[in-house]
């Protein structure tokens, strides 16, 4: 019963400051957002191509539309892709630049409007299939990408209207990434070139696949990262009334791995798997409207929530759940089998593996492996590159004892993991 109280008291202070804004007419173009974005002549907004580029610069004209403004550089954040990316020498993608779209809203209070929080989505896709098409033989037609991710760009943009018209304490900052079906790769860039510290990044949003919802089912991924997200998605679920299921640290196949990695609360908002995923058939006339509006309305208490929130979130390593593939093409799963746990950086491969990161509780935390190893051998077999390093798992077993040589720096160290299982 205190619990509820405290939703109750929780829920009617935030109801009071966003009723009104929630109650005024919507931004109408929510619908139109999708189908401009899975037109047919993007062709499939894959990564550096024209299309995305037309993507990008609609997006950057709609942020400020909705009262969002550029970064001091900008609408865009290009970035180059390393011809040694995992996606460009063994996926057969030609791609070698990207650029994220950046609006910004800053925050109403003095102090706090120099932390920020980030809501974010990828806007790239497929293309005309080929890597990464579940569809066989589709090489040659058009991905449109409705659900993944032209919804969770629309569901940001109705956000970012809705919010623009009573900014909270702290500064927003709305991403369009690019590059994610390729291995997060904007998202990367964004975590290493931020426009505003990371260490003042409150915490990061990421849509993905949200536009068909079912049965009220939503998933929320990276509950784990911080101390404080269980009760706040509780509290604001009460007025929500979502089949929530929350779980998870924050890795992932989809943009807030990169955040997490680098130690920010993160979570991903996710409508579930289906069959159209990463086929040609993801189309606008699937999209469930009214559902993607219910977790555009979710999204808004929960940044404005976190915005206005006076004390800091308490950053949580958890092990994880191991939640099924969302968005991501395969090249972001190291393997199948045997178990490590690193978390792959997509971006090169400089004479190895490079992690961004290791999962909490794995074979390799427990052997001593770290962000910014380089992984060059796993037990008798070189890893220039990550199809390699997948090889060297696949060929041991689940407790398997291996030796590991990584480079940390200018030295090498030689490590050694005990192979466990997904889930063990």
């Amino acid at each position: 019963m205190l619990r509820i109280l405290a939703a109750v008291v929780l829920m009617s202070g935030w109801m009071a400051r966003e009723l009104p804004a929630q109650h005024a007419a919507q931004p109408p173009r929510i619908l139109d957002d999708i189908k401009f974005l899975t037109d047919d002549r993007l062709q499939g907004r894959a990564t550096g191509s024209p299309g995305a580029d037309s993507a990008a610069a609609y997006l950057a004209r709609r942020f400020s539309q909705v009262g969002l403004q550029p970064a001091a550089g900008g609408w865009f954040q290009s970035f180059t892709i390393g011809r040694d990316a995992p996606a460009i020498t063994s996926g057969g993608v030609t791609a070698l630049s990207g650029k994220n779209v950046i609006g910004i809203l800053p925050g109403r209070d003095p102090v706090l409007r120099n932390q920020t929080v980030i809501l974010g989505a990828h806007y790239d896709h497929l293309g005309l299939g080929g890597f990464g098409s579940l569809d066989p033989d589709s090489t040659g037609r058009v991905h449109n990408g409705a659900d993944d991710n032209a919804s969770g760009v629309a569901a940001v943009i109705q956000v970012a209207a809705r919010l623009a018209a009573s900014p909270p304490a702290r500064t927003v900052v709305f991403i369009a990434f690019s590059g994610e079906e390729l291995g997060l790769l904007g998202s990367a860039y964004y975590v290493k070139q931020p426009i505003y510290p990371l260490t003042g990044t409150l915490a990061m949003i990421n849509l993905d696949m949200v536009g068909r919802l079912r049965n009220g089912h939503l998933i929320v991924y990276g509950v784990q990262s911080a101390k404080q997200f269980p009760a706040l998605l509780d509290s604001l679920n009460w007025y929500a009334g979502f089949d929530l299921k929350a779980q998870g640290d924050g890795y992932g196949p989809s943009d807030q791995s990169s955040f997490y990695a680098a130690k920010r609360p993160v979570l991903h908002l996710f409508t579930d798997l289906h069959e159209d995923y990463h086929r040609t058939t993801d189309d606008w006339e699937k999209i469930n409207l009214d559902g993607l509006k219910r977790v555009a309305d979710f999204t808004l208490g929960l940044v404005t929530a976190l915005a206005n929130r006076r004390t800091p979130l308490t950053f949580m390593e958890a092990a994880p759940a191991f939640p099924p593939r969302t968005s991501t093409a395969a090249v972001s799963s190291p393997g199948y089998g045997a178990y490590l746990g690193t978390v792959p950086d997509m971006t090169g491969a400089p004479g190895g593996v490079r992690l961004v990161g290791v999962r909490a509780g794995s074979p390799a935390e427990q052997a001593g492996l770290r962000g910014d190893d380089i992984i060059t051998r796993i037990g008798s077999m070189e890893t220039p590159d990550l199809q390699a390093m997948t090889e060297a798992l696949r060929s041991h077993q689940p407790g398997d004892t291996v030796t590991i040589v990584v480079r940390r720096g200018a030295a090498l160290t030689t490590l050694r993991a005990r192979l466990g299982t997904r889930g063990g």
